[in-house]
């Protein structure tokens, strides 16, 4: 795009630019004051990074309005013909949208299908911003968070009850406390990981990547993270109110899930342990069928770990109050099960039984064939999306895609398997590589826009277009997490290459809501994402949904060609969102734009920004 410059208006044009300049560095320096999330309500992280962030350093040629004009260049930032989006009814402040309890009772029970996933058809969606409860304030900072949860936040006491004795949570005060325990682990998750770190190699990187089936308010999760290993926890909604909505409000990653008759949206052989501790999912039903879809995204050499019935039932059917013959019953089921998918037990002890799924994929198939069980006829084990669960054998890729993995960190950055055996269309090794370097370039130009993108301020992050994975892994950090989706209607499957580099992530259309409760994402990334659902559906759905999973004074980085992002920001101009949009890290001739948000702060009922209390 050409810039006209007429005879003497050089000088005019210097005047115009400083001014500019000197605008974005007050507004990059309003960025950081923006970030204060609940000022004066303790979020002292915040705080301190108002108190240091005058020191303006942006980039110099983030000046978009100078050096674009006429109708394809310019932003209409005038409030004319914007719809201005106003808040839903105060009972929609964990509105969830495909796990809606009203809709969810109209489905059948049986295989829990009516805790899965049933989106609102589209003249039934909510086209209102959903507001945070009254008292509403930022989450403690990791590590605190993991064993303090603000009472406002989400202010459920059932399982203070309900779970008194199993040491889950506990309420204290204005904060719910989280002890560490578990109904298999009331001694707390610590001794019971190490007793699993017994038979598993959990501490030298081999296990980077764990699956928490009927995950509770995910202590599991939360406790592996010390040791380096990142744990994709879920739970349905049920009766257990705000279980995945604790895990979230903790900074442990989760979705709100249910192993029903929907396969689960992960890719195959994505984790490299699996678990369940007493988590109430009928193994030994449906023969085998969950064991079965364990299989699939469980990694040759991988771990499954189950604790609780009927494991040891000898010794505990009295105590679980179960007729031994049926708890005997159930094991048997498990362990034939177990051997059809070559898995072989490598330890018993307590209530805890581990297997491990074999490596050697060929062997394994040639005892798979001859029990006469059914193979599934998918092509493709990774084409999950509402696809019906069944009670069949997932056959073993090829020994190439499953060779051994790097250990974790190595991995982060190793070519992937897929990627070396040439399973990911378009993408080599050096494709590889040269997407990671221009991720790292990204992110640094990320981090001198936010500067407390390290502080610790945000926790739990989400990637809506994660392509290779190469944003979570520039900004790879102990402070946070990345939620890498790839949505299903991408040009190519690489959840699995995500997998593979020790990141986690799951399979999402974002023409539906998200499996979340609202303000559960810190910081939210897009990029490309409108471009690729253009002609899809509509933007304001993935923006107002944007809105609901992000927490009030959470930020939002999209990146985007110019003639999206301006029908994006006249989206945005109706919600309750400060931005700005600011030029490609490489100049303002590359059509690729930038659109900086922050969400102000509104609870039900007020309408005013902490940031002005």
């Amino acid at each position: 795009m050409a810039n006209k410059l007429y005879p003497g208006d050089s000088r005019t044009r210097s005047s115009v630019s400083i001014f500019i300049v000197a605008g974005l560095c007050c507004f990059f320096y309003l960025l950081g004051a923006w970030q204060r999330s609940g000022f004066g309500k303790g979020d002292s992280i915040a705080l301190e990074m108002t108190k240091t962030g005058s020191a303006c350093n942006v980039l110099p040629n983030l000046n978009f309005e100078t050096h674009h004009a006429g109708e394809s260049g310019m932003i209409d930032e005038s409030k004319s013909n914007v719809k201005v989006f106003k808040p839903c009814d105060a009972r929609y402040t964990d509105y969830t949208p495909c796990q809606d309890q009203n809709r969810a009772m109209k489905f059948p029970r049986e295989n829990m299908n009516y805790r899965e996933r049933h989106c609102p058809p589209e003249e039934e969606k909510l086209h209102c911003l959903i507001p945070a409860p009254k008292g509403y304030v930022t989450p403690f900072p990791w590590p605190k968070s993991r064993d303090y949860v603000p009472y406002a936040n989400a202010p459920y006491k059932s399982l203070t009850v309900e779970k008194a004795i199993q040491n889950w949570i506990q309420y204290e005060g204005n904060v719910f406390r989280f002890p560490g325990g578990g109904t298999q682990f009331p001694q707390g998750a610590d001794k019971y990981i190490d007793q699993l770190a017994s038979v598993i190699p959990i501490e030298n990187g081999t296990v980077r990547t764990a699956l928490d089936t009927g995950c509770g308010v995910a202590s599991w999760g939360a406790y592996l993270w010390k040791r380096n290993v990142i744990t994709m926890s879920f739970a349905p909604r049920d009766s257990h109110e705000a279980q995945v909505q604790f895990a979230l409000e903790r900074g442990v990653p989760a979705v709100i899930g249910v192993l029903g008759t929907i396969k689960m949206p992960y890719p195959s052989s994505a984790f490299d342990m699996a678990h369940c501790s007493r988590c109430l999912i009928p193994w030994f039903a449906n023969d085998g069928m969950y064991m079965k879809e364990v299989d699939r995204v469980l990694r040759p050499g991988g771990y499954w770990v189950l604790s609780g019935p009927p494991i040891n039932w000898k010794t505990n059917y009295k105590a679980w109050q179960r007729p031994k013959e049926d708890l005997e019953e159930e094991q048997r089921k498990i362990e034939e099960t177990a051997k059809l998918l070559c898995w072989d037990k490598v330890s018993e002890k307590a209530e805890i039984a581990v297997w491990q799924k074999r490596v050697d994929a060929d062997a394994c198939r040639a005892e798979q064939e001859n029990s006469g069980d059914a193979f599934c006829k998918d092509a493709d084990p990774d084409d999950v999306w509402y696809k019906k669960m069944e009670a069949c054998v997932t056959p073993s890729s090829s020994s190439k895609s499953n060779e051994e993995l790097k250990t974790f960190p190595e991995r982060l950055y190793a070519v992937p398997p897929r990627i070396s055996s040439g399973s990911v269309p378009g993408v080599t090794p050096d494709s590889y590589r040269e997407d990671n370097k221009i991720w790292k370039k990204h992110v640094s130009a990320y981090k001198r826009i936010n500067k407390i993108i390290d502080s610790g301020r945000y926790r739990n992050i989400m990637d809506m277009n994660a392509g290779l994975g190469g944003f979570a892994a520039a900004l790879h950090s102990p402070k946070f997490w990345v939620m890498n989706v790839v949505p299903t209607i991408a040009d190519r499957s690489t959840l699995g290459v995500i997998f593979e580099r020790g990141l986690i992530g799951i399979y999402h259309d974002w023409c539906e809501g998200f499996s979340t409760y609202p303000r559960t994402y810190d910081l939210i990334h897009a990029n490309g994402l409108f471009s690729l659902y253009k002609d899809k559906c509509d933007f304001e759905d993935i923006l107002l949904e944007m809105d609901r999973i992000l927490r009030p004074e959470g930020s939002v980085i999209i990146r985007d060609e110019v003639d999206v992002l301006t029908k994006v920001t006249k989206i945005v101009s109706g919600i309750r969102w400060d931005f700005r949009l600011v030029d490609h890290e490489d100049g303002p001739l590359v059509p690729e734009k930038i659109l900086i948000a922050v969400k102000k702060y509104w609870v039900v009922g007020d309408n005013n920004s902490t940031s002005t209390q």
